[in-house]
């Protein structure tokens, strides 16, 4: 029995070896223009076939054009990643943040991810980067050189210009809509993947900073784990382990909370306010993990016995996630019964099919779901209804909801900014169209008026073996804006500076406090 384990680990090792191997080949192999050209036409019938809604943005005859003018513009073979850089920016045209292209990079098997692991910290990972007025700068500096200040430009990468590299990789994605708050809050996050698309991954990077109108140049490698740090984690892990209760508590919160073991935060946080435990403030930074349900019961309790009587959500930098978690959240926060959703919107009954149920899935679990396909087939057949002008539309979470019976029923603000998208947007529509809550910071990277997410399949380029994510279902709040296009809308701008990120300062939080005291003590805006 041993042996035959081992056979199998064995095997599949090899099988994962040889398909990272293949795919790394296939990405120095030039490709012809007939079969990019392929590709192209391939990628435009497939986003025809799923995506619903696929001209919101832009006219059918805009995107004809710019498909067209693609496959006009290959006359050479080209490299994967060459293609890449042409096709991104014509699918990124749809401006619906959810669909992406893929760029195509090298791929790691196991062994080389845990070799890679144990050679450190990377250089890029030794900082954190924010733009402020079309700038890139350190906010925080993780690396041994503590002379690299907080608030340094951020000029050049190993002679790559900074700005242009953003500037570059801006035209491969989109934002819902034509709101700008999303790219510039995502670019420090994702400068560092930027460069590695490009260039692969490095052990030192050489920096070309700025800092009081002082350039220099600074060669980061890869840092090791501080040895002494580790072992002070491990003693301290070792001393909650001995505090059985409290190394108990600990592991539940992580649970329950949802935990992020690189960042070494917790996806969901609650805490008070004050010496009454008057304000509340959760913080929630993704609706991806934890045990939500008794995260929501057990704060919403607390919140109510501790008699708080302002509640302020922090959904900044909150990407999105599960829909079942908003709507369940949502039920804490309305005020009377609700309808969440609109009906979703959907291309046909086959694009959920082939979509959502046949997408992803290793070879045994595709022959289950064909073995229970005429059940799933059936029940779409009964959910998916076309309507009288022809667009067919799928229903979840469009019944009516009740109210939580400890739903909280106190003065709500609630905190957005560009990197405020998909669910968490969502959740924000249904709060400002049923005017429940305030509105602090900058316009969210989500539209206001839906997004198309849902269920996410990958699309595989046949040549070039590119893959594009798309969005299946047209999601809408049953609220509604005028201007299209753009995210939710604080009602009280309050765009954090450069020199708040330095000192750890949060405008937007301070702005609330304050407007807070002079609520209850009027006297203080006099």
């Amino acid at each position: 029995m041993k042996k035959t384990v081992l056979f199998i680990i064995t095997l599949l090792l090899f099988v994962q070896c040889a398909s990272v191997e293949k795919h790394n080949e296939h990405l120095n192999k030039l490709i012809s223009p007939e079969k990019l050209k392929s590709d192209v036409d391939f990628s435009y019938r497939k986003l025809q076939k799923l995506h619903p809604n696929l001209y919101w943005y832009i006219s059918k005859k805009e995107l004809d054009y710019k498909f067209d003018s693609l496959k006009s513009s290959i006359s050479k073979p080209m490299l994967p990643f060459d293609f890449y850089t042409k096709l991104s920016p014509v699918v990124a045209a749809i401006r619906e943040g959810h669909l992406l292209v893929y760029p195509p990079t090298k791929s790691l098997t196991k062994k080389q991810i845990k070799a890679l692991i144990k050679r450190g910290i990377g250089p890029f990972s030794q900082f954190d980067f924010e733009l402020f007025n079309e700038k890139l700068y350190v906010v925080n500096n993780k690396s041994q050189d503590k002379s690299i200040k907080p608030g340094t430009e951020v000029v050049a990468v190993n002679g790559v210009d900074a700005m242009g590299l953003i500037s570059k990789n801006n035209r491969f994605y989109s934002s819902d809509g034509f709101n700008t708050t999303f790219k510039t809050r995502s670019a420090g996050k994702r400068f560092s993947s930027y460069f590695t698309n490009e260039n692969g991954i490095k052990d030192s990077i050489q920096f070309t900073f700025k800092f009081n109108d002082s350039l220099k140049t600074v060669t980061i490698l890869r840092k090791k784990e501080n040895p002494v740090g580790k072992l002070a984690e491990k003693i301290k892990k070792e001393l909650a382990a001995i505090d059985k209760v409290k190394s108990r508590a600990i592991r539940r919160k992580k649970r329950v909370n949802g935990y992020n073991k690189d960042e070494k935060k917790y996806s969901h946080d609650l805490h008070f306010l004050e010496k009454d435990s008057s304000i509340a403030v959760m913080k929630i930074r993704g609706f991806k993990n934890g045990r939500f349900r008794t995260f929501y019961k057990e704060s919403f309790s607390k919140i109510e016995q501790y008699k708080s009587n302002t509640l302020i959500l922090d959904l900044r930098d909150n990407g999105g996630g599960r829909l079942n978690e908003i709507a369940h959240l949502y039920s804490y926060l309305a005020d009377s019964s609700f309808v969440f959703l609109d009906k979703s919107e959907v291309v046909s009954k086959s694009s959920l099919f082939t979509g959502a149920y046949f997408n992803g899935g290793s070879f045994g679990v595709k022959t289950l779901k064909v073995l229970f396909s005429p059940i799933v087939y059936g029940y779409l057949l009964l959910t998916v209804h076309k309507e009288e002008n022809g667009t067919n539309y799928f229903e979840t979470r469009t019944k009516l909801h009740k109210v939580n019976e400890n739903a909280f029923k106190g003065k709500i603000y609630v905190l957005i900014n560009g990197g405020s998208f998909s669910a968490s947007s969502i959740l924000s529509t249904n709060l400002k169209g049923a005017e429940r809550a305030f509105f602090v910071g900058q316009e969210t990277g989500g539209a206001y008026n839906g997004t198309v997410a849902g269920f996410m399949p990958k699309i595989k380029l046949p040549n070039s073996e590119i893959q594009i994510r798309t969005g299946i279902m047209l999601m809408r709040s049953k609220f509604k804006t005028t201007k299209e296009g753009h995210g939710i809308y604080p009602d009280v701008s309050i765009q954090p500076t450069l020199k708040d990120a330095i000192y750890g300062n949060d405008p937007e939080l301070n702005w609330i406090l304050k407007d807070i005291k002079i609520k209850y003590n009027p006297m203080l805006n006099k």
